[in-house]
């Protein structure tokens, strides 16, 4: 029997970045606003120091707590995210996914790197797992990314297993009531 493997992503981690970003911008929007039209470069920093807030307080908005519960003996995974503007879940049916890849983002020359799973369902679509941007404690490391690939994989693996067992017993159970009605 396989154990629920269940990981939080670090929304203090999330809300620093997006406060950074709030501060910054205000500091820009404070430092400049009457004197942006001195010259273009003056109007940038303004216009940059806009958009960092305005980005700062969106972020700050939806910042929150991700949780992903991967249920081999349920055959699913469950994300919960939870923000100030409220709760949604994703469920994802393991038994449905085709494969599993490892996305990134970020640059390595900056040192600014995030790794997530990105599943590959059986119609074609794709999703994502431990979302970049949420700071999920080992998304940094691609070592500790593959090891989580090999986790799920194994955990796909049992679910689809288990939709076969399954499978096979209704068809047991339902050719048991009807009569043999083949000839030789």
């Amino acid at each position: 029997m396989s154990t629920v493997w269940v990981s939080r992503s670090r929304p203090l981690h999330q809300a620093a970045a997006a406060i950074a970003a709030a501060v910054v911008g205000g500091v820009l929007v404070f430092a400049l606003w009457g004197r942006a039209g001195e010259d273009d470069n003056m109007l940038a920093a303004l216009g940059l120091g806009v958009l960092l807030l305005a980005l700062g307080v969106a972020g700050i908005a939806v910042t929150g707590l991700q949780t992903t519960r991967i249920d081999p003996a349920r055959g699913m995974a469950v994300v919960e995210d939870r923000t100030l503007l409220g709760t949604k879940k994703r469920v994802v049916m393991l038994g449905r996914v085709s494969s599993v890849g490892i996305g990134f983002l970020g640059k390595v020359t900056t040192f600014t790197r995030s790794y997530h799973l990105v599943l590959t369902m059986d119609d074609g679509s794709t999703q994502a797992l431990f979302d970049p941007g949420r700071f999920y404690p080992g998304a940094g490391d691609r070592e500790t990314v593959e090891q989580w690939r090999a986790r799920l994989e194994s955990a796909i693996a049992e679910a689809k297993a288990r939709e076969t067992q399954r499978g096979a017993h209704a068809t047991v159970s339902e050719d048991a009531g009807r009569p043999n009605t083949e000839t030789r």
